[in-house]
């Protein structure tokens, strides 16, 4: 069963379908003036449609790029590039993914302040922590929609008003929360929305940036004035048509998608907090995503329990997949202030609709036997203590311990 779905999904059978006759006969270039170009910008211009629908955007508000990667490089470098004169200061939370975090970094390298905003015990910011952190110099602030490691959900809204008020320019990274929680546009505040296709069934390589009517940015990829100059390229035809088909399914099945989800999300965490001694869920228990779980199990290691799991035929993950080739500890984890080692033996499980069809008890008790079978092996589990001269194993349950 594949439990790993923030990573990414499975392109659905309706988005293929509608992607099989751009690769071989509607073939041609957008940008060329012939009838087979003009079937390929017709497909386009269907695709953005359906994009700016499911957001509450206008279509001529909707930039193709190849990802959520690209849209979040691009929205704020092309801000402050084209701001720099005016400020060179930014806001940020110091749980971003790296798409937005280490392009941060890399702009303090060319001299821009970032302020990285704390998140506390629930992954959550603080209004009154922004508003301190706004300067005179400040020209963007930039918060995710939702976690990809926690699912946890940050007042996006109530920020864009904070940012609204001040005049700032407002990004967020909504590639999470886009087909599994209502993203509009209007009633978010934002001026710059990131979207990936391949996190809703779509194909990989394909995502959009919302930019706001009136909002303007330095473009990265200069060339042959694609997407209004702002991502020159030649248009991936094939997979923007089903990133659109994606989007319009997305949208059509939100509301029941996000009812089974939560159902299903509740269940699990109920089951594993009651069944697992020192099993943490971590993150806010309200304010997440309706298909995203993350839970720490004391004196285990979780990369180990991955291939516990994996060997049952269950794929999950420690945490987000582009960090899975390091073995630093999740500084998302880390910045809820949980104790080093606790970070290692985290869970990370993302639901899809297609998830009902796992039996949760059989899962469930899978990871209860390994959780298990990782403590008997562990040294900080079988720790032993000195009570006055009397020795005494850890978590043996008894009153002392």
């Amino acid at each position: 069963m594949y439990l790993d779905n923030s990573a990414t999904t499975q392109v659905s059978k309706e988005v293929f379908e509608e992607m099989k006759p751009y690769f071989r006969e509607e073939f041609g270039n957008p940008s060329t003036l012939y009838k087979l170009g003009r079937e390929s910008k017709k497909a386009l211009d269907q695709a953005r449609q359906r994009v700016a629908n499911a957001i509450n955007a206008k279509p001529e508000e909707i930039y193709f790029t190849s990802g959520g990667s690209e849209s979040d490089n691009l929205a704020i470098k092309g801000i402050v590039f084209k701001l720099a004169k005016k400020g060179k200061h930014i806001i940020t939370t110091e749980i971003e993914h790296p798409a937005v975090k280490r392009t941060l970094q890399f702009l303090e390298s060319l001299d821009f302040k970032v302020t990285y905003l704390p998140v506390y015990e629930n992954g959550i910011i603080k209004i009154d922590d922004l508003k301190e952190a706004i300067t005179d110099e400040t020209i963007l602030i930039s918060v995710m929609h939702g976690n990809n490691e926690l699912g946890t959900i940050q007042p996006i809204e109530e920020i864009g008003k904070v940012a609204r008020e001040k005049g700032i320019n407002f990004h967020t990274d909504a590639v999470q929360t886009f087909g599994k929680i209502e993203v509009d546009v209007e009633k978010l505040n934002v001026d710059l929305l990131a979207l990936s296709s391949h996190k809703i069934n779509g194909p990989k390589g394909v995502g959009a940036l919302y930019i706001k009517k009136g909002t303007r940015l330095e473009p990265l990829i200069h060339g042959g004035g694609q997407e209004k100059g702002i991502r020159s390229g030649t248009e991936n035809v094939p997979g923007i048509v089903g990133f659109g088909k994606a989007c319009e399914l997305a949208a059509d099945q939100l509301d029941e998608h996000y009812e089974k989800l939560t159902s299903i999300r509740n269940e699990i965490s109920d089951k594993i907090l009651n069944t697992i001694p020192e099993a943490y869920l971590n993150g806010d228990a309200e304010k997440r995503l309706p298909n995203l779980l993350n839970f720490r199990f004391k004196a285990i290691e979780g990369e180990s329990l991955i291939l516990l799991l994996d060997a049952k035929g269950y794929q999950a993950s420690t945490g987000s997949a582009c960090s899975s080739n390091t073995l630093e500890a999740s500084p998302v984890l880390t910045a809820l202030g949980l104790d080093p080692v606790d970070v290692h033996g985290s869970l990370r499980i993302s639901l899809a609709p297609e998830s009902e069809e796992f039996d949760v008890d059989d899962f469930v008790n899978t990871v209860a036997e390994s959780v298990a079978r990782l403590r008997e092996m562990s040294p900080l589990w079988n720790q032993e203590i000195d009570y006055d001269g009397v020795m005494c194993r850890k978590n043996d349950n008894c009153k002392r311990c």
